[in-house]
Formats: structure tokens, sequence, C-alpha cells
């Protein structure tokens, strides 16, 4: 069988028609969007044409996408300038964010000395939303609560309006990493009680190096970079237009075909758990099991295998030609656990190899039946 790639939440193979759209775009329209010539109003139009569609189908102003390089900065540029712009004194967010959002909370806490407040989780992953609501209660510092949409690594899906109508109705603003959600979830954001919330065009077969923020129109923020005046002068600095256009085709063609991929997504996901609990006992699903609050992308799975094989199946699995992860991208270079699975699993648990396997649609129930068995051999002879 040909290399099977189940690492997908780490970053998707871009469509033919995203390459296709990019080469064209580098070739034939280079002009700087800032440039009041017919290449720079050509760039201009890309641009900003990109930018309504991206907001429409979010039911957002155009003026409130920015476009950035990606989830990274994009959560960056909210959590740093927001703390500076609405002299935020206090954040209150949970230890499985991704460390996006966790560095540039721990970063701004010590440059600004405000406190940081870190909301209990569940064995799922679901931050408590008591403590949230008495915590916002009880004080009336300036607060800004940040909580992931979908979980990276484990999947779990939060109810945001839920989250959000507490801080609302304390007047706090409320920003979430929604990486995972944009291109596999409808959002409309016209409905939904959130300030700021983070895209990367990756995620979603599109090309990596460009994502947008939504800046809510009623807030207020720093200029994150400084330079010249694009994008509304919160981020300087010449658009990368080629880019854009990808996120936008991308985008486009993620919702156009939503309600067909998120089937067969689903139907490979519930496959793999089917399978996996059948053939392997003691598997246990890491996150929540219930498929109506996990994403259908996301699988992490912890193995009856100890630990201490973690390098020979790590070979063993490259060896056969398959891609997933021991934790999100970002931190399956390191040694150290994985600072989500710390939280949620017990000590025994953390003892066992624990998997996590994304998909998409370029996936197939034959690449699940292959890495079952590779598994299940794998056990068998270890």
């Amino acid at each position: 069988m040909n290399k099977i790639y189940f690492d997908n939440a780490a970053t998707t193979e871009m469509s033919d028609k995203v390459i296709s759209v990019i080469m064209d775009t580098m070739k034939n329209n280079y002009g700087n969007p800032s440039s009041t010539h017919s290449f720079g109003r050509n760039s201009k139009s890309i641009l900003e044409l990109s930018r309504k569609f991206i907001a429409e189908k979010l039911n957002a102003k155009t003026s409130e996408i920015i476009f950035t390089s990606g989830g990274t900065e994009s959560n960056n540029m909210i959590i740093k300038s927001v703390v500076e712009a609405q002299n935020i004194e206090r954040i209150i967010t949970t230890k499985i964010e991704h460390k996006a959002v966790l560095n540039s909370i721990e970063s701004i806490s010590k440059t600004k000395k405000i406190s940081v407040e870190y909301l209990e989780v569940d064995n799922c992953g679901n931050p408590n939303i008591e403590q949230l609501k008495n915590s916002l209660e009880k004080s009336d510092q300036m607060t800004l609560v940040s909580l992931m949409h979908i979980n990276n690594e484990i999947g779990t899906i939060i109810n945001l309006n839920e989250y959000g109508e507490i801080c609302r109705s304390n007047n706090a603003l409320f920003h979430s990493d929604t990486v995972q959600t944009i291109g596999h979830y409808d959002l409309d954001l016209s409905a939904t009680t959130i300030d700021f919330i983070t895209c990367s065009a990756h995620k979603f077969h599109g090309p990596k190096g460009v994502g947008f923020a939504y800046i809510n129109n009623e807030t207020i923020i720093n200029p994150f970079i400084e330079g010249g005046s694009q994008e509304r002068g919160y981020r300087g600095g010449t658009e990368s237009i080629h880019n854009i256009l990808g996120l936008k085709t991308a985008f486009e063609i993620s919702y156009e075909s939503l309600e067909k991929d998120s089937k067969k997504v689903s139907k490979i996901k519930e496959y793999f758990i089917h399978s996996i609990l059948k053939n392997i006992p003691g598997t246990k699903i890491n996150g929540n099991s219930d498929t109506h609050n996990s994403s259908y992308t996301i699988l992490n799975l912890c193995l009856p295998i100890p630990k201490e094989k973690k390098t020979v199946l790590d070979f063993k699995l490259d060896l056969a030609g398959i891609a997933c992860s021991s934790g999100s991208a970002c931190q399956s270079g390191s040694s150290k656990p994985s600072h989500v699975l710390s939280e949620i699993l017990s000590n025994s648990e953390m003892e066992k190899i624990s998997l996590r396997f994304s998909f998409s649609k370029f996936n197939s129930l034959e690449e699940v039946d292959y890495v079952v068995t590779f598994l299940k051999d794998f056990i068998n002879d270890n």
C-alpha cells in the first residue's frame, strides 16, 4: 500500500486547484496591492474580493477579517494587542490550549504584570464553565478569556455560545483559537457570542504561511506589526496575494463540499474507532467519545503499549509508511509528554503510548484496515 497520511491536524495536502491558483497568481498578478497603477489595482482587487468572500461566508464584516501568516501569528496578535489596547488585568484560559496561546499569555503576563487563571478541565478536556462564571462574577477586573473551540490534540469541541454568553454578561472579552474549526465546520459569527477567532489555511488543504484573524469591529486593538497601513494598520507589510487567494480558494472548496466531505471523514473516524476497539482490547479514546462533541477529523487513542516502546513504534510506523502523531505537530519533536494529555489522563494512562490520527477527504477505509492491522501485529510481536 502507498504511504498513509493520518496527520491532517498537523497540516493537510494542498488541493490541485489551490496549487494552480497560487502558481497563476504568482506569475500574472505580482503587483503590490498598495500601488495605484493597474498591476497594483489588480492585486488589490484579489485581496479585497478574497476578504469579502470569507467575511460573507462567516457572516462577518469585511473590515473584521485581517490577513496574517497563520494561526500562531493571529493568536499572538489578538492576545498581545488586546491586552495593551484594552488594559486587560487578567486572562482566563486552560492548560490544554495550543502553545501559540499558552506561550503568548505567559509572555504578555510577565511584561504587563497581569494575572492568569487556569480553568480546570474534565477528563474529556471540557473547561469548567461554573468556575469561569464564578471567577468572572466575583471580580470586576478587565478580563480576556481564551478557550479553543476544537482541541488540536484530542478533538474536544466546546459550545462557543455557552462560554461566550458568560463572558459577555460579565463584560469580559472572548477569544477562541478556531484553527481546527475553519474549513471543517460552519461558523456564523453574527450568531456567535465571540470577539476574536483565528484561522490557518494549511489546516484545510490551503497553503502554509497564511491565515486570518477575526477582530470584532466593536473592539479596538493596538497594531501588532507596525509599518504601512495594510490590514487596517494592525499588520503592516505587503500582503501575500498569491497565498491569500490560495486561502480563499481552499476556503471556498471546503465549504462547497462540506456536507459530502464531512460525511466521508466522519465515516472513516467511526470505522477506525469500531475496528481498533474490536481488534485491540484495552484501547481507550482520549477526549470525548461522543462524536457530537468531538471533531470528526481527530481521533486520539491511548493504546495498551508501554511508553518504553515509543521509539521503536515511531520507527516502525514510519518504516510502514504510516504518518500519525504522538502529540500536536508543534510538540511532537519534544521529549516532553503532551501537555494536553497530562491534564486529562491518569498516571497509569500516561505510562502508555497515545497516538493522534487525523483524517481528511483524501483518506480511505482501506487505509484504516492497514493501520489497525499494523498496530495489532506490533502489539502481538512486542
